[in-house]
């Protein structure tokens, strides 16, 4: 786990090695272990160490060929590359080290672009051939490790974050304000967009490629991998599937716990980290696992079941980890949340501050630590969300009932209002087309209720989850900390998209028998968390956790921020948001903005997301204006 960056200057004027290191230095966090730098004339590369496996200085990068043909910068672990080796060294490959970066190096030497489907694991690459001129540039299937480019006619920058590219003299740091709308609707970035003007995010399972030799410099854009989730033909018997998944879901925990540093897991008292803990523990005697949990001294409703650390500590005795934890309160957020905007760059989806405060814990006892990840987007871990477009009578109902569920920051009737400082800069900017066209990709032919539901899981794998990998890697890397997933093993993922909706979900029948003329709010019987997704999982993990445990109603990692707002921290929300002189109002209305906020402060709607965006983009944009 490391952090990369470069440069080519299409004018073939020669890098600066002096630029090149201050790109490095500003992902100095993602690789305290080590520095690397390899330039040749308009071309560099660099790098920043993490050491995972092997250690020892024949693992630093850039890394070259023995035939100084190929030159790789790399950040992230394939946990096949031992399977991987061997294919090579079969066909005459010799290797010096005992790294996955080697095997990376000569498997894209061998194999080209058609090595990305061959790796088992997350990355973001940058791979030099010195005899054909070309640049390729490469993200993992699921978008796990990030990678960010700026080009003009001049020069290509990239890294894997964007602060590195701003370390380019003279780089003209532009607000996207199309970028802003399309977060204040989602509270994500469904396209390859970023809040800075010019930074793109490469997409998941996606490689470019930039041949010098061509007159027009312009990187060109393949897509090798996408998401596909799909009824199966003919279904297999229950039992089988259940065996199936018993089987891959040891194998992805095993294969992800290669490593020649100690490895931690994250245990928050839900279903999927527990399970993987098991699975980690019975290896490992004494694993280290790390909770945060949350003063709840002040919450109300359903907050006060949000804090799990009792739940967690139950799990630690029953593995006999080592256990660790934190306890957060209101000022936790105040007093982070600076440096968390300077880290995490841009907001991405939920409240990620406790999600900082977990991976600081966790770094200060290991290199390497397990999350829970994916585990829900894969297998429908929200089914009050995929309901609300079952009962469609084709796509287009499909996508405007399902459109304005992620409407989650701000109602659509009011984006003009919010926006009206900015708005003939945004007004063309169609979100509901971005919103369809997430979909482009997934060819499914929409014949029955589970299609519309794999449509969803398809949606929300390519968008939600993709943006907590984002947030996740920039905050454990924040505190030099690799986190793994394993639910994102690619045979689990396969396996995943296969399987039956019939087999997640267990009251899609019933919602299917729903009645618009129906009396009272039928949303209390269909829409509200459950713990009715997930069925095959928890069947499969009720032989690893407790029952009380896999049998649980869902609940996301986040703090009583509904509760805080209007108590503790409500001086903090009013001090920041209520001031005019605030730089979120150089593009938000503010009598809009207050408005909106006043309704959660007096209780009449929960807009704790809103609040945490705004004071999130606010400490943003005071930390990018220094």
């Amino acid at each position: 786990m490391c952090g990369i960056a470069g440069q080519v200057n299409f004018d073939k004027s020669p890098v600066s090695k002096v630029v090149l290191k201050k790109m490095t230095d500003a992902l100095r966090h993602r690789g305290p272990d080590g520095e690397g730098h390899w330039i040749d004339e308009n071309i560099g590369l660099g790098h920043r160490r993490l050491s995972i496996i092997d250690p020892s200085p024949l693992g630093s990068q850039p890394m070259e060929s023995r035939d100084n043909r190929y030159i790789l910068t790399y950040n992230g672990e394939i946990y096949n590359f031992k399977e991987l080796r061997t294919k090579l060294e079969a066909k005459g490959y010799w290797f010096r080290s005992n790294t996955d970066s080697e095997v990376v190096l000569y498997s894209l030497a061998e194999w080209g672009s058609d090595a990305l489907l061959k790796f088992n694991g997350m990355f973001a690459l940058a791979f030099w051939d010195r005899k054909h001129k070309q640049l390729l540039l490469a993200r993992d299937r699921y978008g796990i490790k990030p990678l960010y480019y700026y080009q003009d006619h001049k020069k290509l920058i990239f890294g894997s974050e964007q602060k590195a590219i701003l370390e380019q003299p003279k780089f003209n740091q532009q607000i996207n304000k199309k970028a802003l709308l399309e977060y204040f609707t989602f509270q994500n970035i469904f396209t390859d967009q970023t809040l800075l003007e010019g930074i793109h995010l490469l997409q998941p399972g996606h490689y470019a490629t930039l041949v010098l030799q061509k007159s027009h410099n312009r990187l060109k854009f393949t897509q090798y991998w996408d998401y596909h989730f799909r009824e199966p033909g003919k279904p297999a018997a229950k039992e089988e599937y259940l065996e199936e998944l018993d089987r891959l879901f040891k194998q992805a925990v095993n294969r992800q716990l290669v490593s020649d540093v100690e490895i931690g897991s994250y245990l928050s008292g839900g279903m999927d980290s527990g399970s993987i803990t098991a699975i980690a523990a019975s290896n490992f005697p004494y694993l280290k696992t790390f909770t945060c949990g949350f003063d709840l001294s002040s919450a109300s409703g359903i907050e006060l079941a949000f804090d799990e650390r009792a739940k967690a500590e139950a799990m630690s005795a029953k593995f006999k980890t080592e256990h660790y934890e934190m306890v957060l309160k209101a000022g936790d957020m105040e007093r982070c949340l600076s440096d968390l905007a300077w880290h995490l760059e841009e907001p991405r989806v939920g409240q990620s501050y406790p999600n900082f405060y977990a991976a600081k814990l966790a770094s200060k006892f290991v290199k390497v630590v397990l999350s829970g990840a994916g585990g829900d987007e894969l297998f429908g871990g929200y089914p009050w969300r995929y309901y609300r477009g079952a009962t469609a009578k084709n796509f287009k109902q499909y996508i405007d009932d399902y459109y304005i569920y992620w409407h989650r920051l701000i109602p659509n009737k009011s984006i003009s209002k919010v926006f009206s400082p900015i708005w003939e800069d945004v007004k063309d900017v169609w979100t509901r087309d971005i919103f369809e066209n997430v979909f482009l990709n997934h060819a499914n032919s929409l014949d029955n209720p589970e299609d519309f539901i794999n449509h969803s899981l398809y949606f929300e794998a390519k968008t939600f989850l993709h943006g907590l990998f984002v947030v996740e890697d920039k905050l454990s890397m924040a505190h030099s900390l690799e986190s793994r997933v394993p639910f994102m093993d690619n045979d689990l993922v396969d396996f995943a998209m296969k399987c039956p909706v019939s087999l997640k979900l267990n009251n899609l029948g019933e919602v299917l028998k729903l009645d618009e003329n129906e009396f009272g709010n039928k949303t209390i019987n269909y829409f509200h968390k459950t713990n009715d997704g997930k069925q095959i999982l928890r069947d499969v993990m009720s032989t690893f956790i407790p029952q009380d445990i896999s049998k649980s109603i869902k609940k996301g990692f986040s703090a009583p921020d509904a509760s805080w707002f209007k108590g503790e921290s409500i001086d903090f929300t009013r001090e920041t948001i209520f001031n005019k002189n605030s730089k979120i109002f150089e593009f938000f209305d503010y009598n809009s903005v207050t408005n909106l906020v006043n309704e959660h402060l007096t209780g009449e709607c929960n807009r704790r997301l809103l609040i945490w965006s705004l004071l999130n983009v606010e400490h943003w944009l005071r930390e990018i204006a220094n």
